[in-house]
């Protein structure tokens, strides 16, 4: 053979070796790289316990427990009667029902609770769990109609959703049967892209109960630009489209009895709409009724009185003002300032304001927070009853009075529930009023 080709072949057969031990060395790496990935229990302490497996379940209820010997000592203040925990991230929204023994509440872990308050000073509490679609996280939530069913506004890089929940009611036959545990609740309506592209601020729900209208739960769903949308609980239709017109909204609230729809927005005015109902109880329109116009300032919130003929409202300007909205705007008379009290807030020279407002359903008490500092005023004289400095280790999200007292031990309290940033919601008893 000739010499030449002879190297050639045995340069061949070398290099082919060669490469044959590199790669077999190098498969032999990467599947040892596969399986330690592929099983991790394999390198894991063999004294830890397997973990449970993944629950698919969409909802499910559970005992939840609230607090331990260490929490009971954390509590700062004589007002604090509990603090709801298990929440996975900041808390976003609160709601009670009704009758006021649930309370829902949304998280930013994309997930609604809705807590059984048999007892504001229990030591557990059960839940519903309920999950919202993959892809956004609930913002605020509104109880529909009953204590089963409401209304959650969820946020997503596309926009804004609105979910409703509801239960379906069993049949008078199979009420008889006594059905060992309710079904759990399902999307009955959704909406996408509610505001186009802008998140959804606020949500205010209340049965309409004012004229003609016919007890149906109405909702209106306050957007970070301008628009404001009224909806129907039940169906998911849109009732109603109103425009601030005040480059961008603040929060937005229904009168009780469904009869007044007022905004907070960037000005110092609060724009007020009358909700019209037809005789078949339907909402006919929804159109401009009043402005209330005397702060300096932009007004930061707002809420309504338990009769619906009264706004409170806070602003930037450092006052609170109480507005008479019970007047005869259709000829032209002007809703009237009836009170003025100054914020008892000292910030070191910073704008005193306050963020959130809600008013007890007696409409004695105004509670309002700024920050992670919460507030007790007496209505009637403006004067601070009550300070919880950090009521929160973290900023406080929203704030709402059950709308009846709460069984607390052996008696009944009127309650606050306040939620925040800090992944916990706080049960808070109202303060005592001073003597007449």
């Amino acid at each position: 053979m000739d010499p030449v080709l002879l190297i050639a072949v045995l340069s061949i057969l070398i290099g082919a070796v060669i490469a044959l031990a590199f790669f077999g060395n190098y498969f032999r790496k990467r599947s040892s790289e596969i399986q330690s990935i592929s099983q991790p229990e394999l390198q894991s302490d063999p004294k830890k316990q397997p973990s449970k497996p993944h629950q698919t379940k969409k909802s499910h209820a559970k005992p939840h427990s609230h607090t331990s010997d260490k929490d009971q000592n954390k509590k700062h203040h004589p007002l604090d009667v509990n603090t709801l925990k298990g929440h996975g991230d900041a808390v976003t929204g609160l709601c009670f029902s009704s009758d006021g023994r649930s309370l829902a509440t949304a998280c930013a872990d994309g997930v609604l609770r809705i807590f059984k308050l048999d007892d504001a000073s229990s030591k557990s509490f059960k839940f519903l769990r309920i999950n919202l679609p993959v892809g956004g996280h609930p913002v605020a939530v509104s109880f529909s109609d009953d204590g089963l069913s409401l209304v959650a506004a969820s946020q997503s890089l596309s926009g804004s959703s609105l979910y409703m929940y509801g239960v379906e009611k069993p049949k008078p036959s199979e009420e008889v049967k006594q059905q060992p545990k309710l079904p759990l609740p399902e999307i009955k309506w959704e909406h996408h892209k509610v505001h186009e592209k802008l998140g959804i601020l606020t949500l205010s729900g209340t049965t309409a109960s004012y004229g003609s209208a016919d007890g149906s739960t109405i909702v209106a769903s306050c957007s970070e630009g301008t628009d404001i949308i009224l909806w129907h609980g039940k169906t998911g239709k849109i009732l109603g489209h109103v425009d601030t017109n005040q480059l961008k909204n603040t929060m937005a609230a229904l009168s009780p009895n469904g009869r007044f729809l007022a905004a907070a927005a960037f000005t110092a005015d609060v724009k007020v709409w009358e909700i019209v109902y037809s005789k078949d109880g339907s909402v006919k329109e929804v159109s401009k009724a009043m402005q209330l116009k005397g702060h300096k300032s932009a007004v930061t919130w707002l809420c309504f009185t338990p009769n619906s003929e009264q706004i409170i409202t806070a602003s930037k300007d450092g006052s609170i003002r109480i507005w008479n909205i019970n007047v005869r705007y259709h000829m032209d008379e002007d809703p009237k300032t009836l009170k003025v009290f100054p914020i008892p807030l000292d910030l070191g020279g910073a704008t005193v304001q306050y963020d959130r407002l809600s008013l007890s359903p007696d409409g004695k008490i105004l509670a309002a927070t700024h920050g992670t500092t919460l507030q007790w005023l007496c209505v009637e004289t403006g004067k601070l009853l009550d300070t919880a400095d950090k009521a929160h280790e973290g900023d406080i999200t929203c704030i709402a009075w059950a709308p009846k007292t709460i069984p607390m031990g052996d008696e009944k309290v009127l309650v606050l529930a306040t939620s925040s940033i800090d992944k916990k919601v706080k049960l808070w008893a109202a303060p005592s009023l001073p003597a007449p």
